[in-house]
């Protein structure tokens, strides 16, 4: 069939264009919200050509297309359709009041983190870059590409700078995306994230050393301490939100010509006073408790902890609660200037890979999910693992418990060996670039071990009958 008839059966196969009531698309998904899911053909979906496979979540009906693919999808399937054309944005609103508490508390901190995420992975592919060149015993003895080569010294060092920017600003990253997502101003949250990390305060790494050297306001007698809060990520949403909360409420009472005058000031004063004097205090040591915690885990029992971690990595990417530990590695990056986590769940990325590829080997007379399975493979170690969960993996089974097992026993290695990362990087076959290269072989020998574990396992579950799913 032609590109347009392809298009055209995934609008029958969901149940014909009178079953769809909005629509939209990420990176790799047609995104719907249908009238009744129970009219959907999954089976007939999941033959088309164009689809690499289907899920449900939060109350939209999902169809993993794959990049660049996924956005012909889309016009072609509004102009077939009467579909209200809806933005991501609108369309996670509209499901906003689904699910529990947790579930609404892992959309929030998505909604924030993911917008930044680009300057992040960029910061650490740079970092990494910096490492390359100033680190000995790379691509010289005991010397480093810096050492041979002088005049790459000024280079180098505006590299550091830029890469650094994002973790020396990160407050106000933080602060932009979470006054989007509050329904606030993002002007006034750049504004408050500036004053957090105001050179006027003592930053947080100078205090963590020298707690006795602060300095303080005096506020009427009150004694509220000059502390920045570089690094930092639960307090800064919390502030945040007090900001947005503050700015909506002096609207409704404020004339809206006198709006532009007081709003800002008023809002900025009052969500920095209570951040400095009570949330900002008690949300740092919070997060500073849950960092220790989990550095903690790490050096009594390394292995084990890396271990469930990397069991666990694949599902939470299903639930979406990953992004929880998205925060807590923005945390560790910028108060410590590593992070631990992300390289022991890096596995999961390779192993997802690593699995869709056995596949590929196994399903030897089905040439459309053969398709779906190199697709999907490219995809995953490229770090978009989508088309390799829901077209393959999850639709299987057995891949999938490959993956959780393969990717716990790579991470447990690798946590064993302490590797560290400059912070969030690029997923992949890339992610390498983000570990410092002293740890390189621990981290590829981890990888190795992931991978060779998972694609043992799908072939030895593919011939039992262990795992396997009903619709197969």
């Amino acid at each position: 069939m032609s590109f347009k008839e392809n298009v055209t059966k995934i609008i029958e196969n969901v149940g014909g264009a009178s079953n769809v009531n909005s629509a939209t698309h990420c990176v790799t998904r047609l995104r719907l919200i249908l009238e009744d899911e129970s009219a959907v053909d999954i089976k007939k979906l999941e033959e088309n050509d164009l689809v690499k496979g289907v899920f449900s979540a939060s109350g939209q009906f999902q169809v993993i297309i794959g990049p660049g693919t996924v956005e012909k999808v889309y016009n072609e399937f509004m102009k077939q359709t009467d579909a209200e054309e809806m933005s991501k944005d609108e369309m996670k609103k509209r499901n906003v009041e689904k699910g529990n508490l947790l579930q609404k508390g892992v959309r929030v901190l998505a909604d924030i983190f993911i917008p930044i995420l680009p300057a992040i992975v960029a910061a650490g592919l740079l970092l990494g870059l910096n490492n390359l060149l100033a680190n000995p015993g790379i691509f010289y003895d005991e010397q480093s590409l810096l050492d041979v080569y002088t005049g790459w010294t000024g280079f180098a060092e505006f590299i550091a700078v830029v890469a650094n920017t994002a973790f020396t600003f990160l407050p106000v990253l933080i602060t932009w995306s979470a006054a989007r997502k509050f329904g606030g101003s993002p002007l006034l949250g750049i504004v408050l994230g500036l004053l957090l990390v105001h050179p006027d305060l003592m930053s947080a790494y100078a205090y963590a050393e020298n707690p006795g050297d602060v300095e303080y306001w005096n506020m009427f007698g009150w004694e509220v301490a000059k502390i920045g809060y570089q690094g930092q990520v639960l307090p800064v949403i919390f502030a945040t939100w007090l900001l947005v909360w503050a700015e909506k409420h002096l609207k409704n009472f404020i004339p809206g010509n006198l709006q532009m005058i007081f709003v800002a000031p008023f809002a900025l004063i009052f969500a920095g006073l209570l951040t400095f004097i009570v949330i900002g205090p008690i949300t740092m040591t919070g997060s500073n408790w849950i960092t220790d915690g989990i550095l903690y885990l790490f050096e009594v029992s390394p292995a084990f902890a890396g271990g469930i971690y990397g069991l666990i990595s694949a599902p939470l990417v299903i639930t979406g609660m990953h992004h929880i530990f998205l925060g807590v590695n923005l945390q560790m990056a910028g108060t410590l200037g590593y992070v631990t986590l992300w390289p022991v769940s890096e596995t999961a990325t390779l192993a997802q890979g690593a699995a869709t590829l056995t596949m590929f080997l196994i399903l030897k007379h089905n040439a459309k999910l053969r398709g779906v399975s190199l697709t999907a493979t490219i995809s995953a170690w490229l770090g978009v693992t989508e088309p390799a969960i829901y077209g393959i993996n999850l639709r299987f089974r057995y891949p999938f418990i490959a993956v959780m097992i393969g990717s716990a026993f790579g991470s447990a290695f690798i946590a064993f060996q302490q590797v560290k990362a400059t912070s969030v990087g690029v997923g992949g076959v890339l992610s390498f670039l983000s570990v410092y290269p002293e740890h390189w072989a621990s981290y590829f020998i981890g990888m190795g071990i992931t991978f060779v574990i998972t694609v043992g396992l799908t072939l030895f579950f593919s011939k039992t009958n262990m795992f396997h799913a009903n619709n197969e």
